[in-house]
């Protein structure tokens, strides 16, 4: 099956179940890769020598640049080729994979995490983008909220699966485990997925490519540099400044450009801009918290990569389970999108609070910390579909890549902005917590050096820490419940509109005189 215009409704293929799996095998693997580091800093910090900058830019680097490209790859998909796309970008994703596994300084990791950006950009847009070309709007709902469960799954499940391979492997196999799946992904795609496009696609926007990149990695830039340099340092400033510039010469870019990458007229839908709202900050949330809770269980309550794995297994296991049992797509049609938002987002927050209030402390913190990560599976399971089909409905078919993209773009750079942010808020709060005589580089490690064998001094530092994570953890859950109501919020009144729409033109619900 090929078809040019992604408007015009296909008969169904008889592969398309089949074509979900290959397609979400894909996702998953760019998921991963965004928390699939985390497990791994307490070990890259030793055999590479890294800094906390240099463990930010790691997990950051990869998000950054995916977030960048991420329109202009949605873009080139739509106009050549859906499929192409998806197959390039597998096989760029399995080079970086590659070149992170064997790279020998930090230095080199970061580059070859960047470079993994680009093939996870590819694969992001695409794979959403080929869902709404295959399936039919009654079966659309259902295959989106399986993708979306895969996609949560990726995205919690990352600290379990590099917990088990760095517990008999070297930290490299992280990222070799992305090789077999990438050429399993590349034979399926060539042999299963029909080539979609649209032909009368505008063409890439390069510029408004390059001035999204620059704004968004000088802005997150000045973020992880604060609390190292000084939030009124040229060092945090300059960057601010770069980063504000560029985003509004984005902006006034893409209103006067004839082929914008960003097609701004889909900001004037409240469906949409609900659907954006809550998406970026629950990825805020989770990203940050995530960022958090891995380092806690490690550096804290000491437990070795593969135990703090399998402690975070309760939240991609609630996920999965509420999703094969198809509770988030019945509460979904149940609830409508407002509704479902808001409370799976209210779910996440109590989830995320629980983990911060309960789970701090010994080993014993750890019944609190479950309980909160079933809450926060809980509402995963149903928020994450909810936006992914409200954003996906409010915008033309025959732009679905760029859609995704846009889609994408938001969610992963609410993710690398909030390990930036609530990173930073960590290590803020953790330098101003220690005792004297210890240096205030807001780095566990240093801070543990400086302690030496001092058991009173150990002890102090940890509780800083402890206590610097629940309050990060208490700003993330104060982010993704503010951001369930304005998507809440915003959708309720776009739903009202339409509803006002549909009865203003049909004539039978016209007011009559006489």
């Amino acid at each position: 099956m090929n078809s040019t215009d992604p408007g015009v409704s296909v008969e169904r293929d008889p592969r398309r179940w089949v074509i979900l799996g290959v397609i979400c095998l894909a996702q998953l693997v760019v998921l991963l890769d965004n928390t699939v580091l985390n497990v791994a800093i307490p070990v890259l910090t030793k055999d590479l020598s890294a800094t906390t900058a240099d463990i930010q830019w790691m997990v950051n680097a990869y998000a950054l640049v995916q977030s960048g490209l991420l329109l202009t790859a949605g873009s080139v998909a739509d106009r050549y080729g859906r499929k192409l796309m998806l197959m390039t970008g597998l096989v760029l994703f399995g080079i970086g994979s590659t070149s992170a596994a064997l790279a020998q300084s930090s230095g080199q990791l970061i580059a070859a995490r960047a470079g993994m950006g680009i093939g996870g950009a590819l694969l992001a847009t695409t794979t959403l983008a080929v869902i709404m070309q295959v399936f039919d709007e009654d079966e659309r709902a259902r295959a989106i909220a399986l993708w979306g469960a895969v996609s949560s799954l990726g995205f919690a499940g990352g600290p379990l699966i590099g917990g088990v391979l760095l517990e008999h492997f070297w930290w490299g196999s992280i990222f070799l485990i992305n090789i077999p799946v990438a050429l399993i992904g590349l034979a399926a795609v060539s042999r299963l997925v029909p080539e979609t496009k649209n032909p009368q696609g505008d063409r890439p926007d390069i510029l408004g490519a390059v001035l999204s990149t620059l704004g968004m990695v000088a802005v997150v830039y000045a973020i992880i540099s604060g609390p190292e340099h000084g939030w009124s340092s040229a060092r945090v400033l300059v960057p601010v400044v770069v980063g504000v510039i560029a985003l509004f010469a984005f902006a006034r870019w893409e209103l006067h450009v004839p082929y914008p990458m960003l097609d701004m007229s889909f900001f004037r839908s409240r469906r949409f801009n609900g659907a954006i709202a809550g998406g970026l900050l629950v990825a805020l949330g989770m990203a940050g918290s995530l960022f958090l809770l891995t380092q806690h269980l490690q550096l804290v309550l000491g437990y070795d990569a593969l135990q703090a794995g399998l402690r975070t297994a309760p939240l991609a296991l609630m996920i999965v389970g509420l999703n094969l049992a198809g509770i988030g797509a019945k509460l979904l049609t149940k609830l409508g999108a407002a509704r479902a938002i808001a409370l799976g987002m209210t779910l996440l927050a109590v989830g995320l609070a629980t983990v911060a209030v309960l789970g701090s402390g010994d080993d014993a913190g750890y019944g609190g910390m479950l309980v909160g990560l079933i809450v926060m599976g809980s509402g995963i399971a149903v928020a994450m579909p909810a936006m992914a089909v409200s954003i996906m409905s409010s915008i033309p078919p025959a732009k679905a890549g760029v859609g995704a993209g846009v889609q994408g773009t938001l969610t992963e750079f609410g993710g690398g902005l909030g390990v930036a942010v609530l990173g930073a808020i960590l290590g803020s709060r953790f330098a101003a917590l220690l005792p004297a005589g210890i240096g205030a580089s807001g780095s566990l490690a240093a801070a543990q050096a400086d302690a030496g064998d001092d058991p009173q001094l150990l002890e102090q530092v940890h509780d800083a820490f402890g206590d610097a994570v629940s309050t990060s953890q208490l700003i993330g859950a104060a982010a993704v419940f503010a951001g369930g109501l304005l998507a809440g919020c915003l959708l309720h009144l776009a739903d009202r509109a339409a509803a006002a729409e549909e009865k203003a033109a049909d004539p039978a619900e016209a007011p009559t005189n006489g």
